[in-house]
């Protein structure tokens, strides 16, 4: 009989610690690794409302490799790829799991889009989820731009924004439509211009390519140019008239990036950054007219020499036409309110946050 009361006993206090251990896990926190293109990203978030996009960032890391180069040149991945790719993951998934109480459901991870195209992807999942018990999920490309808006515009503004994005090969993004019976649909939007290709665009206009690198010859060139983008603009919006009943326009990609750093030369928090076209114009006027202002506030501030290390001159006028194009051509913009979404590493996170939760409408 004591044998018994002291298994039960035991019993009561094993589960008692159970539900105890499980009480300190935080159930507000979530975590996220990516295997990006060109670098693993890692982010643990303290959300405090998804609806309203309200959260902290708690950790940030990233590690830089050449994943992409090597599935483009090879189409797969090499041994040195997969063993630095899990090696890093591992790392990070223990690290983030001994600093921060994270419930097992809540710690996702992600690989980009191009790693669907390299022909041994499954040696590099076998062996996280062997080491990490736990799947590598590959972003699809064709929900990309429903991921971008769903994770950049806040759920609150779901019925009332959308979204552009502006990329190296593409300016992409979308809104969503709320239909009947409590149902959304979302519809994509896309540029064929992004930073890189415009540039490209412009460049094969000059007739000497011996001069294709001269700066007051591209300046030309890119203004002759913009009556294009304007066009390509303009059918855009003439293709979505719902997008001019939106009063909430959210901006994201490198080259708002670009002009926020640059622009605004301080460290901003917060997650959503209001802008307004005077600015913008203003940066652009400093882009062409006295660019030795920004290569010089890069010799003292970390983050500006981080944007001209990614983005020469022309590449920064390029995005900044980009964004000017699409702004200019938005009627009643004085009576709209702009945002950059400034913490784009969240963004595929807050969408899978989103996704699980009971207080966002994701029924599409």
């Amino acid at each position: 009989m004591l044998q018994k009361n002291k298994s039960q006993i035991l019993f009561f206090i094993l589960l008692n610690l159970f539900f105890s251990i499980n009480s300190f896990a935080q159930k507000n926190l979530y975590a996220g690794i990516e295997i990006g293109r060109r670098a693993i990203k890692v982010s643990v978030l303290d959300v405090n409302n998804i609806r309203k996009a309200d959260y902290d960032i708690l950790y940030f890391a990233t590690e830089r490799f050449s994943f992409a180069d090597h599935i483009t040149a090879n189409g797969e991945l090499t041994q040195e790829d997969i063993d630095k790719a899990s090696i890093t993951v591992v790392n990070q998934l223990k690290k983030i799991k001994t600093d921060f109480k994270l419930l097992e459901g809540n710690i996702f991870i992600v690989a980009a889009p191009v790693f669907a195209s390299a022909r041994n992807i499954d040696v590099l999942k076998n062996k996280i989820t062997s080491l990490t018990k736990k799947n590598l999920d590959i972003l699809n490309v064709n929900e990309e731009p429903k991921t971008l808006v769903k994770g950049a515009i806040p759920p609150v503004d779901y019925p009332n924004a959308f979204l552009l994005d502006i990329g190296a090969q593409t300016t992409k993004g979308g809104y969503i439509d709320e239909l009947e019976d409590d149902k959304l649909e979302f519809i994509p939007l896309e540029l064929d211009f992004g930073t890189m290709t415009l540039t490209d665009a412009v460049q094969k206009t000059v007739a000497n390519q011996n001069q294709a690198n001269d700066m007051s010859v591209y300046q030309e060139k890119s203004f002759d140019f913009n009556s294009v983008l304007r066009k390509k603009v303009k059918d855009l919006l003439d293709k979505n008239p719902l997008l001019l009943k939106k009063d909430k326009i959210y901006l994201s990609g490198g080259a708002v990036w670009a002009f926020a750093t640059l622009y605004y030369n301080e460290n901003i928090k917060e997650h959503y950054v209001s802008l307004n076209m005077e600015d913008v114009l203003n940066y652009d006027a400093i882009l062409k007219n006295n660019f030795t202002k920004f290569t010089s506030l890069s010799k003292t501030n970390t983050e500006a020499a981080r944007v001209l290390s990614t983005y020469d001159q022309k590449y920064l006028i390029s995005a900044n036409n980009i964004l000017v194009s699409c702004l200019e051509s938005i009627p009643n913009l004085e009576t709209k309110k702009i945002y950059f979404v400034k913490d784009g590493q969240t963004i595929w996170l807050i969408s899978h946050i989103a996704d699980r939760s009971k207080k966002v409408n994701t029924n599409f």
